[in-house]
């Protein structure tokens, strides 16, 4: 009899652990599948206004030569495209409408392009306005990378006090020297009091709540969460565009979002 108890014990052990770690997951796209991104979980911007910076590229939809998950990954690209009138094309996909997170750990695995005039990015937006239009409800970049820098991620926030366009944003960047030839994890812990940037589990800077007004934390609503490609723009063409690269490529192989960080 007693040999019979061990096992049990040892099986409800196991099994109770195993309930923890996925208590704690609340959503993953681990791409696998073959296609279009799934429609239950990605929705589309699209068109070539140019985002508020400038950019070149037309964000197309539901168009496989710009975003399609294939061998396990989400492929994001970019092509030199003289079908569109800036002369490019690319994806920015979005989770907004599907799912949307009011703090947590969100972590992405990603390979990012190469090349002067590439701007990828992995960001987050409010699903609502709570306190106006950008910036004034805040932005969170989780990863971004311009390809005349190669090699230097950066992580940074947006809010109305706190923004690019009063140079008053507050980041960080971190050395990646292979991040267009490897996989690398970026994430966010997002709580209440602050926001941490993490890359592959290591810690590189963070964001504390001011206790100063919305103008400064405005992170106390659900964001979404956006993957692109742009070309060109302010900052990714402030060194020009390399005509000769295209097309590039950002490669997610999981996202993954958790109540709180996992041990």
């Amino acid at each position: 009899m007693k040999n019979l108890i061990i096992p049990i014990a040892l099986f409800f052990l196991i099994g109770c652990q195993s309930l923890t770690v996925d208590d704690n997951l609340i959503w993953a796209e681990e791409f696998d599948y073959e296609g279009l991104p799934d429609l239950e979980n990605w929705t589309y911007d699209v068109g070539d206004h140019g985002w508020g910076n400038n950019e070149l590229q037309y964000y197309t939809e539901n168009k496989p030569e710009n975003a399609r998950v294939e061998n396990g990954k989400l492929i994001i690209q970019a092509h030199q495209d003289s079908a569109y009138e800036k002369g490019y094309s690319s994806a920015r996909l979005l989770t907004r409408g599907k799912h949307a997170w009011k703090y947590g750990y969100i972590e992405i695995s990603a390979k990012l392009p190469k090349g002067v005039g590439t701007w990828p990015a992995i960001w987050m937006l409010p699903e609502e306005n709570n306190y106006g239009g950008w910036p004034k409800s805040g932005e969170i970049d989780i990863m971004e990378h311009v390809g005349y820098d190669q090699g230097v991620v950066h992580g940074t926030v947006h809010t109305e006090a706190f923004n690019h366009r009063k140079n008053t944003q507050v980041g960080k960047q971190i050395q990646v020297p292979d991040c267009s030839e490897a996989f690398h994890v970026y994430a966010i812990d997002w709580q209440e009091d602050k926001i941490d940037f993490y890359l592959d589990g290591e810690k590189y800077h963070t964001f504390e709540n001011t206790k100063g007004g919305w103008e400064e934390w405005p992170f106390d609503h659900e964001f979404h969460l956006i993957l692109n490609i742009a070309v060109g723009g302010d900052w990714g063409g402030s060194k020009g565009v390399d005509t000769d690269i295209w097309p590039q490529q950002m490669e997610v192989d999981y996202i993954r979002v958790y109540k709180t960080r996992p041990e």
